[in-house]
């Protein structure tokens, strides 16, 4: 019986049609950049400090500038061991009876108060050095007592993204990859708008988690979609350069966010390309792979013929003995992820390294925002060092294998986070090197996790093990800002500490994975566990088996994704 893998074959396993499908929902990545780390211009906290009536007074009738009047009237408290303007206390004073004058203002606040004047908090709000920006924080004054609350503006999305992975992949299969990228398209315009016009955070908060769920979960339904739509040898190649178009649209959000200042209409700017994908509806089709799953060979027929005809490519098979080759006959449990040691292993190290790439790639770009600089300059050197990670993938990963390059970037990406942390900031180059070194390795280990996870796993559980895994990726995501923010107010480099001690832990414990490069997809759980034994002349192997259900030890191979 003719399967579909063959008739690929024939109408071309990576032609006009699939690249031109290809080019199409590489669009998809680029907005989604915005709503991942669009947190770093949108969240943007600037320089504050507490504003006071009386003070504002003083500045409008000397003419002093903001910046001069907080050198005057801001106290000074020792942060780290070094002195700098309170940012949410204020001298508790009557400013018309302090004998302030505009010739001499400093002295006279020096001489008759500031070393006696008591402290309390902020009473009527900030002031900001907005540098042009304006941001949610600003707006709702986020600063503080309330700073934490800004880690939820990411910590929601990722609350979104794990929510959406695991409906969208549901939908993905019971509706079809297109009909649940359309949906998720519509659903990420609304929420997407609903967030820019928010009266409020609280309910910002709401349509951001919204907005994950559909985000992410339309994100995987087009992963899914040109996997199954390219021939087996082209599935590696497209996975990784889709990723790279993230690393693309990551350098236009700076272009975007140095044009757009308001964070609404940033907001907005990343929203407004849903609404043009939903033009796709016209423009790819279905997955033939899910309609034959769907025992609807016709409408696979149709669109196979297409994809040939597009390709000029003639097919001979006999289109009509279409069967679904990757139709699995077993049902796959959690438990089938731990009961034996070596899948017990390999998915608490694949689930280690999904949180471990999370936390330090989002720790490591949300820094930008808070590490001083030009955080144009900085977020956009960041993104430039993404690229070279997805060429060195393609590079080694079929000269050197998986398992190598794999750990290297963890660990590279580790010892830049500690090396970075201790380069003091008047050596800013040499540490904004080491830090894109970090940044390079991380990305590519966030990269490689994704298809290294497919590769060890049996057939039969394979999807489940890729999702049960990846979740902790949104756990990670949930969790980083509040590692990054909240340790940053201790010491600002501490956060690069602890992304390094994971980072190396998470590369140390690849090593202890097999290596997969030129080795058959295992079908079996035996295959896993006795990976170097014919199972058939194996006791062992053979005592396992019994205990397996007959269909999951003959369950044939399905799709890659």
């Amino acid at each position: 019986m003719t399967t579909f893998d063959e008739i690929l074959e024939e109408a071309g396993n990576f032609g006009r049609c699939q690249k031109r499908i290809f080019a199409l929902l590489c669009m998809v990545s680029l907005p989604f950049s915005g709503v991942y780390v669009g947190i770093v211009f949108q969240g943007f906290t600037p320089e504050h400090w507490c504003r006071d009536s009386g003070v504002s007074q003083i500045r409008q009738s000397c003419g002093w500038n903001l910046m001069d009047t907080r050198k005057i009237t801001v106290p000074l408290v020792n942060t780290s061991g070094v002195l700098v303007h309170s940012q949410c206390e204020q001298y508790d004073l009557d400013w018309n009876n302090t004998g302030l004058t505009c010739d001499n203002p400093e002295s006279d606040l020096t001489d008759a108060h500031r070393s006696k004047a008591p402290m309390t908090s902020c009473k009527e709000g900030w002031e900001y050095d907005y540098e042009g920006r304006q941001s949610f924080v600003t707006e709702f004054n986020l600063v503080c007592n309330d700073a934490w609350v800004v880690d939820m503006y990411q910590a929601t999305l990722n609350v979104g993204f794990l929510v959406g992975s695991i409906t969208f992949g549901y939908l993905a299969d019971r509706f079809g990859r297109k009909t649940s990228f359309l949906m998720s398209n519509l659903l990420n315009g609304v929420a997407g708008i609903l967030v820019a016009v928010a009266p409020n955070y609280i309910s910002m908060l709401v349509f951001r988690t919204i907005f994950g769920f559909a985000v992410k979960g339309g994100w995987m339904s087009v992963y899914v979609l040109i996997t199954e739509l390219v021939g087996v040898e082209y599935r590696r190649m497209v996975g990784v350069l889709l990723q790279m178009f993230f690393s693309v649209g990551i350098l236009i959000l700076t272009l975007i966010a140095y044009l757009i200042t308001d964070w609404r209409w940033l907001q907005v700017a990343f929203t407004v390309p849903y609404f043009i994908f939903l033009s796709y509806f016209w423009l790819i089709p279905e997955s033939p792979r899910w309609l034959l799953s769907q025992n609807n060979s016709t409408k696979a027929k149709e669109i196979t013929e297409a994809i040939a005809k597009e390709n000029k490519k003639t097919l001979y098979k006999n289109i009509e003995t279409l069967r679904d080759d990757n139709a699995q006959t077993s049902t796959a449990s959690f438990l089938d992820l731990v009961r034996t040691p070596n899948m017990r292993k390999h998915t608490f190290i694949l689930m280690f390294n999904w949180f471990t790439s999370a936390i330090v790639y989002q720790g490591l770009i949300m820094r930008v925002g808070i590490a001083g600089g030009n955080v144009y300059i900085d977020f956009l050197i960041s993104g430039l060092v993404e690229f070279p990670a997805a060429f060195l993938i393609l590079f080694t990963i079929d000269r050197i294998g998986r398992r190598l390059p794999f750990a290297t970037a963890n660990i590279v990406a580790g010892v830049s986070c500690f090396i970075t942390a201790m380069i003091p900031d008047s050596h800013f180059w040499v540490k904004t090197v080491v830090a894109c070194i970090g940044r390079l390795g991380i990305t590519m280990a966030f990269e490689m996790v994704v298809f290294v996870n497919t590769e060890l796993y049996p057939t039969f559980v394979r999807n489940l093990g890729v999702s049960v895994c990846s979740t902790l990726c949104d756990i990670g995501g949930i969790v980083a800002p509040f590692l990054l923010y909240r340790l940053a107010t201790i010491w600002l480099e501490l956060p690069l500490i602890i992304f390094g001690a994971i980072a190396c832990i998470a590369g140390g414990l690849v090593l202890l994975l097999p290596e997969t490069r030129g080795v058959r997809l295992p079908e079996t759980i035996d295959d896993i566990e006795f990976p170097n034994r014919h199972k058939e002349n194996h006791p062992k192997s053979q005592q396992l088996t019994n205990l397996l259900p007959t269909d999951m030890t003959t369950n044939k191979e399905t799709t890659i994704v």
